[in-house]
């Protein structure tokens, strides 16, 4: 058998035990390993697994994901959100649907903290849904709110996504943060429209709140939430200032939300504990998944696959931005079956020089529309790790009845994605602004 149809086949296999339900970086890593080995040793394909395994967890720029973990943890187990949700409340509870857009508001901001979809999803889930069915929102309409604005944590940074993309491609993880910043308030601003035009059309749907005072909404600030935005302010903008790396950047972020926690005494002992329990295996993890990525991705790179794809591609008669509409395409298709994160760890080895070597995009904006494709998964079914985070939070709540809910959330993010296409400088402009380009 030949390298490309071995690779193939390695694909197939791959996916066959992803529905057998064997975890995703020990079914990358045990193709990759017998992928390699059949196209050269074992003791060849022996060797390369033990130095990705090394290399992924002895590294150090890939430490920059526990420092963010972190953070997000201690953001989580402190309550943050919860007066998050409290000041996006008082800032814009009287709007028609006010309580659902209030939660995008404390989506977006949370997110940038925590920079998790289903940390983000837990938490709002938790806190808005009691008070939107206090108000008598539209069950449908309240919790897919919720599960969609999750999404807002893994496009605004600081994004464990665009951290792993970064080091798979090799790209700044600090342009690719000021990347998301833009088109993810772009796509929060559209979630609103669209809590705003259902609402305005049917007003049972989600009826107005009070309106707060000026006076009022000051004071919901207060209990550390100030604190920890000027603290996350320093941690992103010294990043982008480049007076820290992501590493540094994580660690200033970790330790001043410790801090502020700390000194209000908003974290307990308790919770202090779970935030490194809740780290240590959530880096595991990922880091786990990198390691099974790279040794798939070493297969597909023997195998050909990547090379031939984009040969295959610069030789279609289409324009680039129609090949780049089919990977998206395929994006996601895929990502309605598979974890946001291991999608990225598994196409880039394939996608990525397609798109930014043959085609010549730029990518840093293909890393921003790749994380909005993958993140709309976690909303789709039959995964959709976001809706179902929000079952557990309503138990009596139909799955039915959620899904039925996020489709005007899933043209939101189309109507984003169609923006980005059309207006690449959406994403590129910070990045670019950055190094006076």
């Amino acid at each position: 058998m030949n390298p490309f149809s071995l690779g193939v086949l390695g694909i197939i296999v791959f996916l066959v035990l992803l529905m057998l339900r064997m975890p995703i970086a020990y079914a990358m890593a045990l193709v990759g390993f017998t992928g390699f080995a059949l196209l050269s040793s074992a003791s060849a394909s022996f060797s390369m697994v033990a130095k990705e395994i090394f290399n992924t967890f002895s590294s150090y720029s890939l430490s920059v994901i526990a420092m963010f973990v972190w953070m997000g943890f201690l953001a989580f187990y402190s309550g943050i959100g919860t007066r998050l949700y409290v000041f996006a409340y008082k800032l814009m509870g009287h709007l028609p649907g006010g309580l659902a857009v209030a939660t995008q508001l404390a989506c977006g901001i949370f997110g940038a903290i925590c920079g998790s979809n289903t940390a983000t999803a837990a938490t709002m889930g938790a806190i808005a849904l009691p008070e939107m069915e206090k108000y008598q929102y539209d069950t449908s309409l309240a919790t897919a709110s919720i599960a969609a604005g999750g999404v807002l944590g893994v496009l605004i940074p600081p994004s464990v996504i665009f951290i792993v993309y970064g080091m798979a491609t090799e790209q700044s993880i600090g342009e690719l943060f000021m990347a998301g910043i833009i088109p993810g308030i772009l796509l929060m601003l559209a979630y609103i429209a669209t809590i705003l035009f259902l609402t305005l059309r049917n007003p049972a749907l989600g009826p107005a709140g009070p309106k707060a005072s000026w006076k009022e909404r000051a004071s919901s600030l207060r209990g550390g939430l100030f604190e920890v935005l000027v603290v996350f302010a320093l941690s992103i903008g010294g990043l982008f200032a480049g007076w820290f790396t992501p590493t540094e950047a994580g660690a200033v972020g970790a330790a001043g939300v410790l801090a502020v926690s700390l000194l209000g005494k908003h974290l307990d002992w308790t919770g202090f504990k779970k935030s490194l329990y809740d780290t240590t295996r959530t880096t595991a993890m990922i880091m786990l998944m990198i390691a099974g990525a790279m040794i798939f991705g070493r297969f597909m790179a023997i195998s050909r696959i990547p090379f031939e794809l984009a040969s295959w591609a610069g030789s279609l008669p289409l324009p680039p931005f129609a090949i780049v509409g089919v990977i998206l395409l395929i994006y996601l298709v895929l990502g309605c079956f598979i974890d946001a994160l291991a999608l990225i760890l598994l196409t880039i080895p394939i996608f990525y020089p397609v798109v930014v070597k043959t085609l010549g995009y730029d990518p840093i904006w293909f890393g921003v529309i790749v994380v909005m494709v993958v993140a709309m998964g976690v909303i789709t079914p039959p995964v959709g790790m976001n809706v179902y985070i929000i079952k557990g939070v309503a138990p009596d709540v139909p799955l039915e009845v959620i899904f039925r809910g996020i489709w005007p959330f899933l043209l939101a993010i189309i109507f984003s994605l169609i923006i980005l296409i059309a207006f690449p400088s959406i994403a590129t402009f910070l990045p670019h602004l950055l190094h006076g380009v």
